[in-house]
């Protein structure tokens, strides 16, 4: 059988996803292995199924738009939820990096690859979405500054949420702390 773009597309070794307006309009078997699904539960569905909570979707949604590059290109480490299988709702650890087709309208049309990283990376402690949000932030070597600008809350307010995270993760410091974050 000859190789054919969509042999390529189905079988990649990475999960990936062509978008519309934040719909899944096509995902191949890898994706739907990942996130313990059939075709039917997210073809045609908003990328929301796959989020932890409507708050972070709608957080990424917002950070995605104002992090793309000229080239229209996003990549990131989050948590994201499975949707079906013996491990529906389990959180874990996703990189994800993508491509709007239109920089200057990014929701409009995309192609995203998803890796899951609970191979290497274990969600250890029951956490907020605030805290999955700056967890993944810290986790990418951002300052409380860097990171409070991201999401448009106060360096101070940032700093209070690492300190939550460190007592849940029982670290003593920041480098401790991304470290008890990255490593199985």
């Amino acid at each position: 059988m000859p190789l054919d773009y969509r042999t390529a597309f189905d079988h990649a070794p990475v999960g990936l996803v062509l978008s519309a307006k934040r719909l899944i309009k096509d995902c191949n078997l890898q994706l739907l292995a990942m996130f313990g699904a059939e075709r039917e539960q997210l073809i045609g569905q908003s990328f929301e199924v796959l989020y932890p909570s409507l708050m972070e979707f709608q957080r990424t949604g917002e950070r995605i738009v104002a992090s793309l590059d000229a080239q229209g290109f996003y990549a990131d480490d989050r948590v994201m939820k499975r949707v079906a299988g013996p491990q529906a709702g389990q959180l874990f650890w996703c990189h994800v990096s993508g491509r709007a087709i239109n920089p200057a309208d990014p929701h409009a049309e995309g192609i995203w690859s998803f890796e899951d990283l609970s191979a290497h990376r274990q969600i250890k402690a029951e956490l907020t979405a605030r805290e999955r949000e700056i967890a993944a932030l810290l986790i990418e070597g951002l300052t409380s500054k860097s990171i409070g600008k991201k999401l448009e809350i106060s360096p101070r307010t940032v700093d209070v949420y690492r300190a939550r995270l460190m007592k849940k993760y029982g670290a003593a410091s920041t480098p401790e702390l991304i470290h008890k974050l990255v490593v199985k």
